[in-house]
C-alpha cells in the first residue's frame, strides 16, 4: 500500500435569486471579494457524522468541525497531513498516538476540544449501525492520556486506518458535552462547532452559507464566506456558472467535448480520473430475479459499449469491478467481458422467464437517465421489458433502506454510483452481508467475500491484497447481482484565479480553496 503523506428544472431548483443571475451575462470571470460560491448537487440531510449521507453532509462538517488529519487534492496523490493534531505517529502497528493543537475551542461555551471528545467521537461510531462504522472496525479504544493527548488502540495492525478513518465522514470530531446535552445525536443543527467556518444560514433546497469563525486559531481560510448553491442538474449548473451564479461547479460528462472546443472565457476545466464508481444493481432477493440464470441473462444483454459512448462520450473504459484502476489493485477483466444477446435469450428460456418485466430505478440527472434508457434498449433486445422509474434524491436513497419499510426486499434494478476512497476496502465495504438493508441493495451475501475482506484489511503484501480484491469482485459478478459500468470521469469548471482542492471522494474542500 502506498500513499504520499495521498454513495449518494434548473430555475425551480435554484430559486429566484439564482434564476435572476442565470438570466444575466457573465461579465466577471473571476472570484471577487471574500465570498467563495460553490455549486452542489443536493441539499444536506444529516450533519452528525454518525448519520452523514451525501456530499454536502460531509462538506459542511469538514468546514465547521475538525479531524485529526486532512487530505490533499486527489490530483496530487491524496497527501495527508496533521490538522487538529499537532502530532500524530505510530508507536507500534496497533498504537497511534496524537496530541491536539492548542487553541481549538468549541462554540457555545463548551470549552476546548479535548482527547475525550476524540474518544467520544470515534467510539460512538465503532461497532454501531452507522454506515461509517467500517472506518473504525479495527478500533479497540481511544485511551485518553490528558486533555490534549491520547492513544488510538487497534485490535490488529491496519495501516490504511489513517486515510480511511481519520480525515472525513466518521472522523469528524464532535463535542461530547454538547452532543450529550442535545440528546446524543443531531441532524441539521450542530450543537457545537470548531472549525475554520461556522454554519450561518440555510435556504432549504436552495442555498447554504458558512461564515468565517472569528475564534479559529488554525490556518486561516482564503474566504470569509462560503455559499453553496443547490442545483441538481449538471447542465443547468453549467448555464448558471456561465451566468456568473457561482465560481465552481461539476459539469456533465456530455459537456466535455463542447467545453474543450469552446471553453467559457476566464474559465478552467478540470478533467481527471476519479474513484466514483457506477454499476447496475440486480436484486437477487426480488422474486423475478431469484433464478441466477435470469440475472446472468441481464449481464449478457447489457451493452457496455453503448453506455460508455452514449452516457460518457467515450471518455472512460468499462470497469472490471469497484476497485479503481488508479489503485493498482483492479481486476484485469470482467468474467462476462463480451455482450451476447443470444446467450441472454437462451438463459431466459432455460429459466422459463420469457416476457420478463422489470422496474429500473435511477436518479433524475441527465447521465443516469441516459444510462437507464440505454439499459432499457439493450435488455429489450433480449426480450426483457424495462420500465424506468426516475427517482429524486431523498426517495432514491430510501429504496434500499430497511428502516423505511419492507420495499427494499423487492426492488429489482437500480443504477447506482458511489464516491470511492483511497484504499480498495473503502469501495468493497458496501457489499458485505451486514450492508444488506443499508447499501448492499443486491442482497449479495457471501461468507467467502466477508472472510477475504477481513483478511485484506490486515494483509500488508500488495500482491496478496490484489488477489483477494480480484477474487471478491469475481464473487460479486458471479452472483449475478452486479453489472459494473465504469469509474466516472471528474469534470468541473472553475474561475481561472481560483485554485480548487478536490478530495479522493470527488467532493470539494472549501477550506483549502485559495486564489492564485
Amino acid at each position: 500500500m502506498q500513499w504520499r503523506t495521498d454513495r449518494r428544472g434548473f430555475l425551480a431548483a435554484a430559486g429566484a435569486g439564482l434564476a435572476a443571475a442565470a438570466a444575466m451575462p457573465r461579465f466577471a470571470w473571476a472570484v471577487e471579494g471574500d465570498t467563495l460560491r460553490l455549486r452542489v448537487g443536493a441539499d444536506f440531510q444529516v450533519l452528525d457524522p454518525y448519520g452523514i449521507i451525501g456530499e454536502l453532509d460531509d462538506i459542511i462538517p469538514r468546514c465547521t468541525n475538525v479531524t485529526l488529519v486532512r487530505l490533499g487534492d486527489m490530483r496530487e496523490g491524496n497527501e495527508w497531513r496533521p490538522w487538529a493534531a499537532e502530532r500524530i505517529e505510530w508507536q507500534d502497528p496497533t498504537k497511534l498516538a496524537f496530541t491536539l493543537r492548542e487553541g481549538l475551542q468549541w462554540t457555545g461555551g463548551f470549552g476546548p476540544v479535548t482527547a475525550a471528545d476524540v474518544k467520544f467521537s470515534f467510539e460512538r461510531i465503532a461497532g454501531s449501525d452507522s454506515a461509517w462504522a467500517y472506518q473504525f472496525e479495527k478500533l479497540k479504544e481511544v485511551e485518553v492520556i490528558d486533555d490534549r493527548s491520547g492513544i488510538i488502540h487497534l485490535t490488529e495492525p491496519f495501516a490504511p486506518f489513517v486515510v480511511i478513518a481519520l480525515p472525513y465522514y466518521g472522523g469528524h470530531i464532535i463535542c461530547q458535552k454538547a452532543v450529550e446535552a442535545a440528546g446524543g445525536s443531531y441532524t441539521t443543527e450542530i450543537p457545537a462547532e470548531c472549525g475554520p467556518y461556522l454554519f450561518d444560514t440555510w435556504e432549504q433546497n436552495q442555498k447554504v452559507t458558512l461564515k468565517a469563525n472569528p475564534d479559529w486559531t488554525g490556518e486561516k481560510p482564503a474566504f470569509a464566506r462560503v455559499e453553496f448553491y443547490i442545483v441538481t442538474d449538471d447542465q443547468a449548473a453549467q448555464l448558471a456558472y456561465e451566468a456568473d451564479a457561482f465560481d465552481f461547479t461539476r459539469v456533465a460528462v456530455a459537456a466535455a467535448a463542447q467545453l474543450k472546443t469552446a471553453l467559457p472565457q476566464g474559465a478552467t476545466l478540470i478533467e481527471a480520473p476519479s474513484t466514483r464508481y457506477a454499476w447496475l444493481t440486480i436484486n437477487m432477493n426480488a422474486e423475478p430475479l431469484r433464478d441466477p440464470k435470469v440475472r446472468q441473462a441481464i449481464q449478457y444483454a447489457y451493452d457496455g459499449d453503448a453506455v460508455l459512448t452514449g452516457a460518457y462520450d467515450g471518455l472512460v473504459s468499462r470497469s472490471t469491478g469497484v476497485v479503481p484502476p488508479t489503485s493498482g489493485y483492479a481486476r484485469p477483466s470482467n468474467l462476462i467481458a463480451t455482450r451476447d444477446v443470444e446467450k441472454a435469450r437462451a438463459l431466459l428460456a432455460e429459466a422459463g422467464a420469457e416476457g420478463l418485466e422489470l422496474d429500473l430505478y435511477a436518479l433524475t440527472d441527465a447521465t443516469s437517465q441516459t444510462i437507464a434508457q440505454i439499459v432499457q434498449a439493450s435488455l429489450a433486445e433480449a426480450g426483457i421489458t424495462v420500465t424506468i422509474q426516475p427517482t429524486e434524491e431523498a426517495a432514491y436513497w430510501a429504496l434500499g433502506d430497511k428502516t423505511a419499510g419492507e420495499a427494499y426486499k423487492s426492488i429489482e434494478l437500480v443504477l447506482m454510483n458511489f464516491a470511492g476512497g483511497i484504499d480498495p476496502t473503502e469501495n468493497l465495504v458496501w457489499f458485505r452481508p451486514d450492508q444488506i438493508g443499508l447499501y448492499n441493495w443486491s442482497f449479495f451475501d457471501s461468507a467467502e467475500y466477508e472472510d477475504l475482506y477481513q483478511k485484506s484489511m490486515v494483509e500488508p503484501d500488495p500482491d496478496k491484497r490484489r488477489a483477494m480484491f480480484n477474487r471478491m469482485e469475481d464473487l460479486m459478478e458471479d452472483s449475478g447481482g452486479f453489472v459494473f459500468i465504469c469509474f466516472e470521469p471528474y469534470l468541473a469548471l472553475h474561475d481561472q484565479n481560483l485554485v480548487p482542492v478536490i478530495l479522493a471522494d470527488g467532493h470539494p474542500d472549501p477550506v483549502a480553496f485559495r486564489l492564485s
